[in-house]
């Protein structure tokens, strides 16, 4: 991890792991500015992003990745500089060779909430398209929780002991984000 105002490439910085040895994210980038790039297990680049708060966003692509997010580069800044991070997160990519697939074709799954409507049953389908607006909603809740529960698994395979907590207001849409 570099502070440094002075830009690195990314092949210059090294390997972080995403989750330590007890299953918590690194702490030192809690309320870091900065850039980072996620890897996969392989550690190819899964995607380039910038954050006023470096902690929460990797969270945020932990729940909506887990499957891609195994290592960081990190490069913080004292003060927040949009102009600045977006010109490191564009050489980074550029330095790639090939878009990161969260910077191109998948990027609405790394940045957007979780859309639970698609895992819906053809019978869930059926009620939400015949019922009332309060039945819709019950009904988009159930499904958020029930893909909720698949995820808080599939994070708890990895071994993450990080508290994990969804904004319930969000399930009403059948959508899932963290709080």
């Amino acid at each position: 991890m570099s502070t440094e105002t002075e830009i690195k490439p990314l092949q210059t910085l090294d390997y972080i792991p995403y989750l330590n040895e007890d299953g918590e994210l690194p702490e030192q980038l809690l309320g870091k500015i900065g850039i980072y790039a996620i890897f996969d297990r392989q550690q190819v680049l899964q995607f380039v992003g910038y954050s006023r708060d470096i902690y929460l966003s990797i969270k945020q692509h932990l729940v909506r990745q887990p499957n891609s997010c195994y290592w960081l580069k990190v490069q913080t800044i004292d003060r927040p500089n949009r102009t600045l991070l977006e010109g490191v997160r564009e050489a980074w990519i550029r330095d790639n060779g090939d878009v990161p697939p969260g910077n191109g074709a998948d990027e609405a799954a790394w940045t957007q909430p979780i859309d639970a409507k698609p895992t819906m049953t053809e019978e869930e389908r059926s009620s939400y398209n015949n019922g009332d607006e309060l039945m819709q909603i019950k009904l988009l809740k159930k499904v958020a929780r029930r893909v909720e529960a698949e995820i808080v698994e599939q994070l708890k395979e990895r071994g993450v002991q990080t508290e994990i907590r969804f904004n319930p207001k969000l399930k009403e849409n059948g959508l899932l984000d963290l709080k």
